[in-house]
């Protein structure tokens, strides 16, 4: 099947269960958006196009509670989105804080986890600490990889916690934002952002061989200096 016609269905899918359940679905979507990825540009921009009381008959409501279309219903998604998102992001440093590893690298293929990938994340967190964390949380593609390795690699969990906040406050805001000045034009920026999505992750295949050539070289003058 063409990724065109995957990625509208996806999409499809996306728009209907926030068409029919509103924050709830927002809030599920981005709390497994933080393990596995769940088209969250999708979720949070469709979100706030629905807040800005774009489509007849959609409304963001919680609990029977009718949030007024506009600001009220935006932030609404807004933090639905953040809550769900770090909800499921404690419960992914917690799953990898409690498997580790080695079972990771033999059953890390059910969560997109491949040996390669885990050591690919130890490099990044090598490199640049706990902002890994919020850089990570910040980029495309990457964000949805970041919650498991962090426990596996005893990321510290209170600045965890509040970089993933901060990130996804972001993410989440911007998003749904731009969805809210977009309206019923929301696909536009949409299908606009899905180039960003390319270039970032060409990005980070570049980033990540320029690392791999580091560490090599790294690894490689000891054993020059001991030939020496």
């Amino acid at each position: 099947m063409p990724l065109a016609s995957i990625l509208s269905d996806i999409t499809t899918l996306v728009t209907d269960a926030i068409g029919s359940y509103g924050l709830y679905a927002v809030f599920f979507l981005m709390l497994v958006d933080a393990v596995l990825p769940a088209a969250s540009e999708v979720v949070m921009v469709y979100g706030g196009a629905v807040a800005s009381g774009a489509f007849a008959g959609q409304a963001i409501t919680l609990f029977g509670y009718h949030f007024e279309s506009g600001l009220p219903a935006y932030l609404a998604v807004a933090t639905a989105g953040t809550v769900g998102y770090l909800i499921g992001s404690i419960g992914g440093w917690a799953l990898g804080d409690y498997l580790g590893r080695p079972w990771l690298e033999h059953h890390g293929r059910w969560l997109h986890l491949s040996a390669e990938k885990l050591d690919r994340a130890e490099r990044w967190f090598d490199r640049w600490e706990e902002w890994a964390v919020f850089i990570g949380r910040i980029t495309p593609v990457v964000r949805s990889f970041i919650s498991v390795p962090a426990g596996v690699f005893r990321a510290r969990f209170h600045p965890y916690v509040w970089l993933t906040l901060l990130g996804s406050a972001l993410w989440c805001f911007a998003f749904a934002g731009a969805g809210w000045a977009a309206g019923a034009s929301w696909e536009s920026f949409h299908h606009a952002f899905r180039f960003v999505d390319y270039i970032v992750a060409a990005g980070l295949v570049v980033a990540v061989a320029w690392l791999g050539r580091r560490f090599l070289r790294r690894r490689r003058q000891p054993a020059a200096d001991e030939l020496g």
